[in-house]
């Protein structure tokens, strides 16, 4: 990795080029990895580091070991030159057009730049040129469709950018803002392909514009064609390949990255919430909750990455906390996709599923690619009982990802509540392709194969073994091996599965149905085949319990008594008289 003051001063650079081409949402993620460098305690005083202090204790907590700020052995990072500014002499059109497009009017912005040549001039024209078709489509959307609705509205400005841009393309002549921009337009237009190569162009020129390597990273849609990319080893690629790497679903791969990244990046708030997502991914929800706790104090009015710190409170049911980040958030910015998403979830742990809804279409309005917000819309409405409506909500979000698990999973639950197991099963086993270490999936897979409809009972035994090899930590699997191998007669195998769920149970220190389960089939086992003294230690256990098992114990310790005594039964009729 190149040296912190050398990072620092290619952020600052950047900052500023991002800054004045209206790539704001870059400029903002370059300066937060900015102020994540560690400053010098010798040139910064404690009020400059203020910003700083809070991530040291997440860093101490979950830092698996110190890394430091050198590259691996044999990766050499390049140094890119930085971007010297140009066309001094239209500057006064260039500054007016940037005002009109800081004001979201678009065309005026690219009107001002039509008799402009200079570099920067040409992006900005063509930039606001794009976003004005995107503005017009989503109107389109709206007034044929509503809000919500699909629509065939293209943006009308992309047919002109791309001949454009790509005319620049072959002469040489477009810069790396330019080959930007011409990913987007070639990857809105469906050709992939060729948007990766110019999207590789455009990073390796220019490696510090975060928005380049977010598009390319949505191409990535496998490891064989991340790995076919030709990118230069500037330290920029280790948080491409980290954030891509989790979008892949290779969390311990992602979360290696971004420990190396905090050598040198040591309080990039940015850095630790991808941690938390990963670890989210991994189902470590206490570890999750301890960094978002820690980022909230060290930035008190974040939004960004709350919805998925709602998810994590809403699977703990922490009422009182998700009643809290609620508050905050609309307090801070109530009309954000995300804030919206976190009252959506509030009202649903509640039960207020109808309330629940309104938000999350609200937030759908604010953003129609919202991804968590149509799979969660998708929850409420299975929760209704309204089924046609959970199944159009996953597929939208299946449309935007094909990669979201989650929206598979909620397809084949929407199925499997219309009595459609074949349907169901489809879709379970996309998701359990896409997330194949969540015990949840294999058991909704197992579910499926148990119905009266297919009935294949070995199948189901082998999901169920999936599940319980997966961490099962709802405690269905055991229980569910048991009983299927023991439907099919096999009781040696079904006393294995209870024996270990009894284990479980015992070390979780759980009570309930499924132990008086257990130990009823353990006790009738092992007297079946004269272990008595085992059987006797099942059968005492369920002497504890007040139901029908105690009686049932009852019974079978006094049988296994009389079996075991060397004298015959007394009866009167035995004796002469």
């Amino acid at each position: 990795m190149s040296s912190k003051e050398s990072c620092r001063n290619e952020l600052r650079s950047a900052i500023r080029q991002l800054s004045n081409r209206c790539l704001y949402s870059a400029a903002k993620w370059a300066a937060e990895q900015l102020v994540g460098i560690e400053q010098d305690p010798a040139k910064y005083t404690p009020t400059n580091t203020r910003f700083q202090r809070g991530n040291s204790s997440i860093r101490r907590r979950f830092r698996t070991n110190d890394i430091t700020s050198t590259p691996v052995a044999g990766v050499s990072y390049v140094s890119t030159p930085v971007m010297e500014e140009d066309e001094v002499e239209d500057n006064d059109f260039y500054l007016l057009a940037k005002s009109y497009f800081d004001c979201r009017e678009y065309r005026r912005a690219a009107h001002v730049l039509r008799d402009q040549t200079g570099r920067r001039s040409v992006f900005l024209r063509c930039y606001a040129l794009y976003l004005a078709g995107e503005k017009r489509k989503e109107e389109e959307m709206i007034e044929l469709e509503g809000p919500l609705g699909k629509s065939n509205a293209v943006n009308r400005e992309l047919i002109s950018l791309e001949r454009e841009l790509s005319t620049s393309w072959k002469n040489g002549t477009v810069d790396p803002f330019g080959l930007y921009l011409y990913g987007i337009v070639l990857k809105d237009k469906g050709n992939e392909n060729l948007a990766r190569t110019v999207l590789v162009e455009s990073v390796n020129s220019y490696p510090w514009n975060w928005n380049a390597w977010s598009e390319l990273k949505s191409l990535c849609t496998s490891i064989d064609i991340l790995n076919s990319l030709n990118l230069n080893n500037h330290w920029m690629k280790d948080y491409f390949l980290a954030s891509a790497y989790q979008e892949l679903r290779m969390h311990n791969e992602s979360l290696t990255k971004y420990e190396y990244l905090q050598g040198t990046f040591s309080f990039s708030n940015y850095i630790q919430a991808q941690i938390a997502k990963a670890q989210y991914s991994l189902r470590e929800f206490e570890q999750v909750e301890v960094i978002f706790e820690e980022l909230l104090r060290n930035d008190p009015y974040r939004v960004d990455d709350m919805d998925m710190y709602s998810n994590v409170l809403y699977a703990k049911e922490c009422f009182s906390a998700l009643s809290y980040l609620a508050h905050r958030v609309f307090m801070t910015d109530k009309y954000r996709p995300e804030s919206c998403c976190i009252i959506g979830n509030y009202y649903s742990l509640k039960g207020q599923h109808e309330k629940s809804v309104v938000y999350f279409r609200r937030a759908l309005k604010l953003d129609k690619n919202y991804l968590s917000a149509w799979t969660l819309m998708g929850h409420e409405y299975v929760e209704m009982k309204n089924t046609p409506a959970a199944i159009d909500a996953y597929r939208r979000a299946v449309d935007i990802n094909p990669r979201d698990y989650r929206a598979w999973y909620g397809l084949g639950q929407a199925y499997e509540m219309m009595h459609m197991p074949l349907y169901a099963l489809h879709y379970f086993r996309k998701s359990v392709f896409l997330q194949p270490n969540d015990s949840r999936l294999w058991i909704a897979m197992a579910q499926c194969y148990e119905t009266e409809q297919l009935h294949m009972l070995e199948e189901a035994i082998k999901c169920y073994r999936r599940a319980a090899n997966c961490n099962d930590s709802e405690a269905i699997a055991l229980n569910q091996l048991a009983k299927l191998h023991h439907a099919l007669g096999r009781d040696e195998e079904a006393a294995f599965y209870y024996k270990k769920d009894l284990e479980r149970m015992e070390a979780e220190e759980r009570e309930g149905p499924n132990m008086v389960e257990a130990l009823i089939f353990l006790a009738t086992h092992c007297r079946a085949h004269g272990r008595f003294e085992e059987a006797e230690v099942y059968c005492t256990r369920l002497l504890d319990y007040t139901g029908p098992e105690k009686e049932t114990a009852k019974i079978m310790l006094r049988g296994m008594r009389m079996a075991q005594s060397s004298f015959p039964p007394m009866d009167v009729e035995h004796f002469p008289p």
